[in-house]
């Protein structure tokens, strides 16, 4: 994708935090984006922002399949093409294996691997006619397993494995599938809110400048799964 400008990108989770940052950094680049959310709020807040006609908010629960077909059809009928696909909604719970919750864990598998499945499921057509892109935002919790975190490494675990499978199956329609696996990032994940006290993280606007770094790359080459953490945690 040598020329990014007019390409229509499609993100999930994308009214805060990872998902914004890439909104604004696309926005920039002379994208035309689409964000979706749960929260009619959240996505009113996002789209004074990010403040551009080459924006579209729609309300969407990834949870729920058919959310999402509607979500891509709204970005075909104002846009005709969906170019970018970024599969970033997701939430976290933690507690000991033998303490969490039925609901917490449903809560994590519904979001982090069913969601991003109906995700692609819902857009891998209008791909497909574009020999588009599709990425998904998982975590080095997706390679590093930790206590109190075994929904969220299991549904991270399986994103990395999902998403890496799926690059293998799209590929042959000149599709391109990449996992971007943070570390620490500074948003409002697990209850934070992003202060001074974050300035060590990674920033959402850096994942943003991946996304178009990796959307910039050469046809030919594809970084397939990255890892990204902060430079030097031990500033916090």
């Amino acid at each position: 994708m040598s020329d990014v400008h007019n390409k229509v990108v499609y993100i999930t989770g994308g009214s805060k935090g990872i998902g914004l940052g890439i909104a604004q950094i696309l926005l920039d680049a002379g994208m035309k984006v689409a964000i979706s959310g749960r929260s009619e709020k959240s996505l009113a807040e996002a789209k004074e922002t990010l403040n551009s006609d080459q924006l579209l908010a729609i309300q969407s629960d990834v949870t729920k399949p058919e959310d999402e077909e509607n979500a891509i059809s709204k970005v075909l009928e104002n846009w005709g093409q969906v170019d970018v696909v970024i599969a970033n909604a997701g939430v976290g719970h933690f507690a000991a294996v033998d303490e969490m919750s039925l609901d917490h864990w449903n809560q994590m598998i519904n979001t982090n691997l069913n969601g991003v499945f109906y995700t692609l499921k819902a857009s891998v057509e209008a791909l497909k006619e574009s020999k588009g892109y599709f990425m998904t935002i998982a975590s080095l919790a997706g390679t590093n397993f930790f206590p109190n975190g075994a929904g969220y490494n299991a549904t991270k675990f399986g994103l990395v494995g999902f998403t890496q499978a799926a690059m293998l199956d799209l590929r042959r329609y000149d599709i391109k599938v990449t996992t971007i696996m943070p570390g620490s990032v500074a948003t409002y994940f697990n209850r934070n809110t992003p202060s001074e006290k974050d300035n060590w993280k990674i920033q959402p606007e850096d994942i943003g400048q991946m996304v178009l770094d990796l959307l910039e790359m050469p046809a030919r080459s594809l970084p397939s799964k990255i890892e990204v953490r902060p430079t030097r945690p031990d500033l916090k």
